[in-house]
């Protein structure tokens, strides 16, 4: 009896943490962006991202014994409008942060209401929801069958991504959290061109040898922001440490997966053609 109660206690002792957790990041956020949808709560986005891994694990299953979508109309539109979406905030990065005079080594979060701080809050948040919108990815991996991609490394970048950018859209919309938007928006844009362009159908392959070199530009991507956030770990900087070291760390997974998936697509297919 007496270890019963002590457990029940440790679990309310436990709920009572998350929910002042919860309560806490609740009323902490960047009260400019909080109204904004997907902002307030992270219950919203948790939901999302458990939808996303439930897809993931049962859709697969579900397409088992069905014929692939024929989707690419859908895959035209679909990668073509996320290159506009990409140029975009790519543009509203990088004006945004020159108009501002923003330092590319260290530049702490503008928390006004002015408009150039607000128009770079609001880049922020559409990069977020971008990261929404790129679940449609895996989903139409899954209706065409392609399983073979749906890899761990997939999974996690698009999982983890959505919450990366609702902690920034939440709380650090803006400062040097642009560094990741303008990095990342160039090369998806450079990315959903070449699916677009793949999608067209296969007289298009022969344009489309620069895909290893896509890899290439995204492990640039990941190496770049890491040696920026690790910078920036050992110089004074108004911008949160904890931030800085996530990101570094997040980064440096993401070279190792990456760098993985170069060398099985890559180096070892060509050493084994030798």
């Amino acid at each position: 009896m007496t270890n019963f109660l002590f457990q029940q206690c440790q679990m309310a002792s436990a709920w009572q943490s998350v929910q002042s957790m919860h309560q806490w990041m609740l009323e902490n956020g960047d009260k400019r962006t909080d109204p904004w949808l997907l902002v307030y709560s992270p219950m919203p986005v948790a939901s999302i991202v458990l939808l996303y891994l439930g897809v993931v694990w049962a859709g697969p299953k579900l397409m088992k014994h069905r014929q692939p979508v024929d989707l690419k109309a859908v895959l035209i539109v679909y990668n073509f409008a996320m290159v506009c979406l990409s140029v975009y905030m790519f543009h509203e990065f990088l004006v945004t942060s020159m108009l501002s005079n923003y330092s590319y080594l260290c530049q702490p979060v503008d928390y006004s209401t002015s408009p150039l701080a607000m128009r770079m809050a609001k880049a922020c948040w559409w990069f977020f929801f971008s990261k929404v919108i790129e679940l449609a990815d895996t989903v139409f991996f899954i209706l065409r069958k392609k399983n073979s991609q749906l890899t761990f490394l997939h999974v996690y970048h698009h999982g983890t991504m959505i919450f990366n950018w609702w902690a920034g859209a939440k709380y650090l919309a803006g400062g040097q959290s642009f560094c990741i938007g303008l990095l990342n928006t160039f090369v998806h844009t450079v990315m959903y061109s070449y699916y677009g362009l793949a999608a067209l159908g296969p007289h298009m392959q022969k344009y489309l040898w620069w895909k290893r070199y896509l890899t290439s530009l995204q492990l640039l991507q990941f190496v770049l922001l890491t040696t920026h956030t690790g910078y920036n770990l050992f110089t004074e900087c108004d911008f949160p440490d904890s931030m800085n070291a996530y990101v570094f760390f997040y980064c440096v997974s993401l070279i190792l997966l990456f760098s993985n998936f170069y060398y099985q697509s890559y180096l070892s297919r060509k050493s084994k053609k030798m």
